[in-house]
């Protein structure tokens, strides 16, 4: 019988060994007892070991900042950072930092709606990689519409932006559950916006079966507003890319320490 080229599993072709570490987190910025949670922050991911690592709710505050607070330990000098006045602190910014081990080639602050977005370019010592790090607004459970209206927005930049061959990773925090229109979207259980671009949620690919839960009332600061445990937080990589780039091989929650909701996500499959 003749093979198709150009159909699965055949375009894939030899499928790439090397990977790398994505690790996303929300941090909450400057509420609360910061200070220990810087602490526990960096920890954790020294733990995690990422190679890519995305801080939503993250912070600057004039000539300080939590990207170049981490960068040094974390072996990860390379970062770019985008943000709003703060809630919590009027002389401060809260958004997405993007930190990473190679350098950033290209960056750009965007916006969709309820969603604020920084994207990096990160020219890996085996190929580029697109890197997109997002913040949720409108984070009420009666918010769908505005996140569904954000996330369609996200993806039809992203199907105009990207480069086919090259892996293209989207991941922080959605507010958002696996199953709500806005995340379904992503991954191609609801109609797409555009043809063409689907999601792996890493989550579902690389952990089934595990609940993963990154809004956690064993946090005490989140369980005071009554909500179910949920995951909210996501790493997607887009699919199908030559080789396999970008498919999840392993996700897991990192350890806790008190005081943040975070999910660890690595290794992907990626020319890095």
């Amino acid at each position: 019988m003749a093979q198709h080229l150009d159909i699965p599993p055949y375009f894939y072709g030899e499928l790439i060994r090397t990977t790398a570490r994505v690790v996303t987190w929300n941090v909450w910025g400057l509420y609360g007892p910061w200070q220990e949670r810087e602490t526990a922050i960096t920890t954790t991911l020294l733990e995690a070991r990422p190679d890519l690592l995305v801080l939503a709710e993250s912070w600057s505050k004039g000539d300080d900042s939590q990207s170049a607070r981490l960068a040094g330990p974390l072996g990860l000098p390379y970062h770019a950072f985008s943000g709003v006045p703060a809630q919590e602190d009027e002389a401060a910014l809260s958004g997405v930092a993007v930190l990473s081990r190679w350098p950033v080639a290209d960056a750009a602050s965007l916006s969709f709606g309820a969603l604020r977005v920084q994207y990096v370019r990160v020219d890996g010592p085996r190929g580029p990689l697109q890197v997109y790090g997002v913040v949720m607004d409108a984070w009420w459970l009666d918010e769908s519409q505005a996140r569904q209206d954000a996330v369609r927005g996200l993806i039809a930049h992203l199907h105009a932006a990207q480069d086919e061959r090259t892996p293209l990773v989207v991941c922080g925090d959605f507010n958002a559950d696996p199953d709500s229109d806005e995340m379904r979207l992503m991954t191609g259980r609801a109609a797409a916006p555009v043809p063409g671009l689907s999601f792996y949620d890493a989550w579902d690919v690389a952990a089934p079966g595990i609940a993963g839960s990154t809004w956690s009332n064993a946090n005490p600061w989140a369980a005071q507003l009554l909500w179910p445990d949920r995951r909210i937080d996501y790493v997607f990589t887009a699919a199908p890319r030559r080789g396999g780039a970008g498919h999840p091989r392993a996700a897991a929650p990192a350890r806790h320490h008190p005081g943040g909701r975070h999910l660890s996500v690595g290794p992907l499959r990626a020319p890095g």
